[in-house]
């Protein structure tokens, strides 16, 4: 650290108005002066799934006066290039200080519009992903990757084929059967965490339909030191890509993910789908923890 002054470091959850739910994030609002190694030390303190770090943005970042950042984010074992839950609870950190609005992130993986707007006495943040893609799933990977996760083929959903989703972070995405099937996780850390670092990949995300429009979602998370995500506002928005691309839900749709409840942290996110507009929307409350 380039200072001796410690940075004040904030702490919210993420897609819930209570503490006790969604997924918790560190915020540092003036990283000024923090090297990668402070970072990592400050979020490894924490221990949650990720932290979020914001220094003055780029000359040519385009957002409005006082309310452009550069914003990185890292989980207690390494940087991430993206990650929703942590821009959702830095945009609403920020809110309660500039009040609400416009916002713009520059983060690793582009930029990163945020609208924070006050819904009816909630405060709720939506980021604007950057363009998404997806990819396929070699067989070999998919069979280290359920095997690493003790599921057999059978109870995936034969209506959602298997793809690594990207919209600022890579994600596998996997569909199981039945809510049973995605209530019962108990995976081999070492095994799955090899996978995912040789795919590249932030989490896996596990899903089961409820509905056309309902989602229950689940995600692991090795790479970081988590066992699980409680919230995950990023791979929300690579399955809301992957789901469109897929056509397994309208071009034009508003869908609900609850994540979070297996967990004992109850969390929801709205993933907003907009025609002719291959970018995608996440939504959610936030609030300070302590």
């Amino acid at each position: 650290m380039t200072t001796n002054a410690q940075p004040e470091v904030l702490r919210y959850t993420a897609f819930s108005t209570s503490p006790d739910g969604g997924n918790r994030a560190g915020v540092v609002l003036d990283a000024t002066g923090l090297d990668d190694g402070d970072m990592l030390a400050i979020a490894a303190d924490l221990g949650y799934s990720e932290s979020a770090f914001l220094t003055a943005p780029p000359a040519d970042s385009g957002g409005p006066a006082g309310r452009a950042y550069t914003i990185r984010y890292f989980s207690p074992k390494a940087e991430v290039p993206f990650c929703g839950h942590a821009t959702v609870a830095a945009a609403i950190a920020l809110s309660e200080r500039i009040g609400t609005g416009e916002l713009v992130f520059s983060t690793p993986a582009g930029v990163v519009p945020v609208e924070v707007a006050d819904d009816g006495g909630t405060v709720r943040a939506t980021l604007t992903s950057v363009e998404p893609h997806l990819e396929e799933v070699a067989a070999a990977d998919l069979e280290e990757a359920l095997a690493a996760l003790d599921w057999p083929a059978a109870d995936l959903d034969p209506a959602f084929p298997p793809r690594i989703a990207f919209a600022g972070a890579r994600h596998l995405v996997l569909a199981a059967a039945t809510r049973a099937r995605l209530a019962d996780l108990s995976y081999d850390f070492a095994r799955l965490e090899a996978l995912m670092h040789r795919l590249d990949l932030t989490t896996v995300q596990l899903v089961w339909r409820e509905s056309p429009i309902v989602f229950h979602v689940r995600d692991p998370f090795p790479v970081g030191g988590v066992v699980e995500d409680a919230a995950t506002g990023a791979a929300a928005a690579a399955f809301g890509a992957y789901a469109r691309e897929l056509g397994l839900v309208p071009e034009d749709a508003v869908l609900t993910l609850f994540q979070g409840q297996d967990m004992g942290r109850p969390g929801e996110l709205t993933v907003t789908l907009r025609a002719g507009d291959p970018r995608v929307r996440v939504s959610g409350a936030g609030t300070r923890i302590g």
